[in-house]
């Protein structure tokens, strides 16, 4: 579920934590401090999902407290509840790994109430909500269309609900984009992943195995790299941009079924998103040089395989 993107986000950040440590030492708290990370955005999906969920739920919870006044009107006493049984929320409700993960998680004592009660308010008073319930009939496009709306349009532009997430999660900053992402395509398939774990074996190897190609080959990536900076004021090239580019080399040399094109441009956008304001060109140049070298010298060998994932 998390894109290679992101877990190249998390292996960059994890070896700039590493900087001090002794060569075994970052291997093994490097893997601990990447599986965190990739720990904090499970949980934080998880919530998003969890969130959802309990705005739609609302609207038992409003017509119950409605109908319990003093005097109920008749509009307290048919309150419509259509998105409280709405077929994609209760397929999530019923996921074994979905019950677990918020019972470990102890996500309902962390929900903000008042953030909670505002959100369905809104949702109430919306044209799209207005139209979901004015249908009769249930379709899986309506259905996927209004927990959307939830996220995209009454959560994510909510400064009091980004305020609460980030009071949670970290790591909001680093996985706003791809949280997005993740919680619309898992609308899609709501039974297509666990809960329990968000990476696929396949991307979990490519994370850990980065991690380790690029702590493992230090040295032997900057001998590549090192004659590569005589055109570069060696005190101001930042230390993220030469983990950068270890990680780029050791994509080129020990990820054989990654293009060397894909690995190129993605690590540029890294060094632009995450670095100096003169770091992607730097990336860019310093890559493309080394990529031709290590090309002339036949080190750069590439396999297709149809079914990877990376």
């Amino acid at each position: 579920m998390i894109s290679r993107r992101n877990i190249r986000v998390k292996v960059m950040q994890t070896l700039y934590s590493l900087d001090s440590m002794s060569s075994i030492e970052r291997i093994e708290e490097g893997s601990k401090i990447l599986k965190n990370k990739i720990e904090q955005s499970r949980s934080l999906f998880s919530y998003l999902i969890y969130f959802i969920t309990e705005v739609a739920r609302y609207a038992e919870t409003d017509a119950i407290q409605k109908a319990n006044k003093h005097l109920p009107t008749s509009l307290d006493l048919n309150i419509n509840t259509k998105i409280a049984g709405n077929e994609i929320l209760w397929k999530i409700l019923e996921d074994k790994s979905f019950i677990q993960t918020i019972k470990d998680g102890k996500y309902e004592h962390q929900i903000n109430a008042d953030v909670l009660k505002k959100t369905y308010k809104d949702l109430v008073s919306s044209e799209q909500y207005k139209d979901y319930i004015e249908e009769q009939s249930r379709d899986k496009k309506s259905e996927k269309k209004i927990l959307d709306f939830i996220l995209t349009h009454l959560l994510l532009p909510n400064e009091d609900f980004i305020q609460h997430i980030e009071e949670l999660f970290i790591n909001w900053d680093d996985d706003a984009e791809l949280m997005q992402t993740l919680v619309l395509n898992y609308f899609n398939k709501p039974h297509a992943n666990s809960f329990a774990n968000i990476l696929s074996k396949e991307k979990s190897d490519f994370a850990f195995g980065l991690l380790k190609t690029v702590l493992e080959k230090e040295e032997y990536t900057l001998e590549l790299i090192k004659p590569k900076l005589k055109n570069w004021d060696a005190d101001r090239i930042a230390s993220l941009d030469l983990i950068i580019l270890q990680m780029g080399v050791c994509e080129f040399l020990y990820f054989e079924t990654i293009p060397t094109k894909v690995t190129i441009n993605e690590y540029i956008d890294l060094a632009k998103d995450y670095s100096t304001t003169q770091s992607g060109q730097f990336v860019n140049g310093l890559l493309d040089n080394l990529h031709k070298e290590l090309t002339n010298q036949n080190k750069i060998v590439k396999k297709t395989f149809k079914n990877s994932t990376l």
